[in-house]
C-alpha cells in the first residue's frame, strides 16, 4: 500500500491526497460559482438596470479585474500569514458579500460589492497552486490541480445553472442568494478538510522587495508566454459566454433563460477535460497537450458562428473542454518552472489571466453591438489564433523542470 507521502510531499491514491483534492475542489467550486453566476444574468441585468450590454457585463469584469490586481498583494501576503489561513478568510468573504449583493436595490451599489467580492475572493486562485506545488508529489501535480480546475468548471457551471433558471422561474436575487448560501457550505467543508501544510516556511518579507519578487519571473525564457495564455484564453472564453445569451435571447433562436442556463451545464465537459488534459500532460508532456487544447478551443469558437443551434451548442462545448484543458497544463506548467517564488509566479498567471476576463469579456460587448455574434467570433478567433502561436513557441521551449 502507497504510504500518503513521499519525503514529506502527498502522493495521489492516498488518503490525504483525496481529502486535500476534495478540500480545493470545494474552494475552487465556491470561487467559481460566485464569480460567474451573474454570468446567465447578463440580459436581465440589461434590463432591469436600463444599462448596455458592455455595461451589464461589468457585473462580471468588475470583480475579475479586482481579483486580478488583488493577487499581487494576497499571494505576498500568503507567504507570511500561511497558505491556508488566507484562503479560508477568502471563501468566507465572498460568500457573505454575495449573499448581501443579491439585496441591494440599484445598479451601483450591487456593482461595488460584486467589485468587493472579487477583490475578496484573490485569497483563493494563486495561493492554492502554490499550495498543490509546495504539498503535491511531482507525479501527483498534474492530477490534482486539474482536480481543482475542475472544482472551478463546477462551480462555474453551478452558479450559472441555478442563476439562470431560478431568474426565470422564481427571481434572479434568489437564485444568487443561494449561490452565496452554498459557497459558506463550501467554506466549511474546505476548512474540515484541507491538511495544514507540510512543507510551507512562513517568512518575513519587506514590501520593496516585492516588486523583485514578481520581476525575475519576467526574466525567464517560458513564464511571460504563460502569463500571456492566460490572458489571452480566459478573455475570449469568457467573451463566448458574456454573449451567447445575448445572442439566443433574440430572434430566430429566442430561448428562454431557463434553456440559456441549462446550456451553461456544458461546464460538465470542463470539468472532465481539465484532470484529462494534466494526466495527458503528465505522460506526454505539456508542450504536445497545450497547443492541442487551444487548436480545439479556437475550432469550437468557429463552430459557434453557424446559424444551427446544435452547432452552437457543439461549438461552445468544444470551447469549454479546449479552455479547460490549456489552463490546467498552463497553470501547473507556472508552478513547475517557478523554482521559487512560488505564489508570486502563480499570481502573476491569474492575475493576466483574471485581467483578460476583466478588459477583453468587456471588450467584447463593443464587437457584439457593431458586428453582432460575427464580430464577437472574429475577435475571440483572433486571441485564440494569438494563443495558438504561443503555444507552438512554448511547445519549443528548453527545459527547465517539467
Amino acid at each position: 500500500m502507497a504510504s500518503d507521502s513521499n519525503g514529506g510531499l502527498i502522493r495521489s491514491g492516498t488518503p490525504v491526497f483525496r481529502r486535500t483534492a476534495l478540500a480545493l475542489a470545494a474552494a475552487g467550486f465556491s470561487t467559481f460559482a460566485v464569480l460567474y453566476a451573474v454570468q446567465p444574468l447578463l440580459p436581465i441585468f440589461a434590463e432591469e438596470f436600463n444599462v448596455s450590454p458592455a455595461e451589464s457585463s461589468l457585473a462580471l469584469s468588475l470583480p475579475c479585474g479586482l481579483l486580478a490586481v488583488a493577487l499581487l498583494v494576497v499571494s505576498p501576503l500568503s507567504e507570511i500569514w500561511g497558505r491556508k489561513p488566507v484562503m479560508l478568510a477568502s471563501l468566507f468573504a465572498s460568500a457573505v458579500l454575495t449573499i448581501v449583493a443579491a439585496l441591494v436595490p440599484s445598479w451601483h451599489s450591487f456593482l461595488v460589492l460584486r467589485a468587493l467580492s472579487g477583490l475578496t475572493a484573490s485569497g483563493l486562485p494563486a495561493v492554492a497552486m502554490a499550495y498543490l506545488a509546495e504539498e503535491m508529489d511531482a507525479q501527483a501535480i498534474g492530477l490534482s490541480m486539474g482536480l481543482l480546475v475542475g472544482g472551478n468548471a463546477l462551480g462555474g457551471m453551478s452558479g450559472r445553472l441555478i442563476s439562470g433558471v431560478m431568474a426565470d422561474h422564481v427571481n434572479w436575487r434568489i437564485g444568487l442568494a443561494t449561490i452565496g448560501g452554498l459557497a459558506l457550505v463550501a467554506a466549511l467543508a474546505f476548512w474540515r478538510w484541507l491538511p495544514p501544510a507540510r512543507n510551507f516556511v512562513p517568512r518575513r518579507m519587506a514590501w520593496r522587495d516585492v516588486p523583485g519578487s514578481f520581476g525575475h519571473h519576467f526574466r525567464d525564457a517560458g513564464l511571460p508566454w504563460l502569463f500571456a495564455e492566460g490572458f489571452l484564453l480566459m478573455g475570449g472564453f469568457v467573451c463566448i459566454y458574456n454573449y451567447i445569451g445575448f445572442r439566443l435571447l433574440d430572434p430566430p433562436f429566442a430561448l428562454s433563460q431557463t434553456v440559456i442556463g441549462l446550456i451553461f451545464s456544458v461546464y460538465i465537459a470542463g470539468m472532465v477535460s481539465s484532470p484529462v488534459a494534466g494526466e495527458l500532460a503528465s505522460r506526454f508532456g505539456r508542450r504536445r497537450v497545450l497547443w492541442l487544447a487551444t487548436a480545439l478551443g479556437l475550432a469550437g469558437i468557429l463552430m459557434t458562428a453557424a446559424d444551427n443551434i446544435l452547432l452552437i451548442v457543439a461549438g461552445v462545448v468544444v470551447v469549454t473542454i479546449g479552455f479547460f484543458g490549456a489552463h490546467s497544463v498552463a497553470s501547473s506548467w507556472v508552478g513547475r518552472r517557478a523554482l521559487r517564488d512560488r505564489a508570486q509566479a502563480s499570481s502573476m498567471y491569474l492575475c493576466l489571466y483574471y485581467l483578460g476576463s476583466s478588459v477583453l469579456g468587456t471588450a467584447g460587448g463593443w464587437f457584439f453591438a457593431h458586428a453582432g455574434w460575427t464580430g464577437v467570433v472574429l475577435f475571440v478567433g483572433a486571441l485564440y489564433g494569438l494563443a495558438l502561436a504561443i503555444a507552438i513557441r512554448l511547445s519549443r521551449l528548453a527545459p527547465l523542470t517539467v
